[in-house]
């Protein structure tokens, strides 16, 4: 079963996905698959080109956003804002737990003129706490940038 949980209409978050979940994923009109999480992380988590494989073979977009623990730069926001802005219908991203993948959206949301308030609503209300990127995210919708 699987553990999306939805953020907007257009982005889901999850943990892990495998392969199989592809086309539960293609039932919701899920479009482009994110992965957030990069390959050998875990000993048992599957390769991306295995999920990239599927989802193509299903017909969606793949596109690969690792974040290490190393955490979150500019080029990955950018490449997020990017994968949302291309896709043509719900993005599912996904990383461990899902946290990154959210992480990661409420950066882009912000960077794309979403407001704070309404970003931190909709990750708490899909489970997941954006605290402690809130400054980023208040800094990225003004249009600062750090420095």
């Amino acid at each position: 079963m699987n553990q999306f949980r939805k953020i907007d209409d257009n982005f889901y978050a999850s943990p892990q996905i495998a392969a199989d979940e592809i086309a539960a994923a293609a039932k919701l009109g899920i479009t482009t698959i994110v992965n957030n999480r990069p390959d050998g992380e875990d000993a048992d988590q599957p390769e991306g080109d295995a999920i990239a494989s599927e989802a193509r073979s299903s017909g969606l977009n793949y596109v690969a956003i690792p974040v290490t623990h190393a955490g979150i730069g500019q080029g990955q926001v950018d490449a997020m804002l990017t994968a949302l802005a291309d896709a043509e219908g719900p993005v599912l991203a996904y990383c461990r737990s899902g946290t990154r993948s959210t992480m990661l959206w409420a950066l882009a949301a912000a960077k794309r003129g979403d407001p704070p308030a309404v970003i931190a609503s909709k990750a708490a209300q899909a489970g997941y706490d954006v605290s402690p990127i809130r400054q980023m995210i208040d800094m990225l919708s003004a249009g600062r940038t750090e420095g």
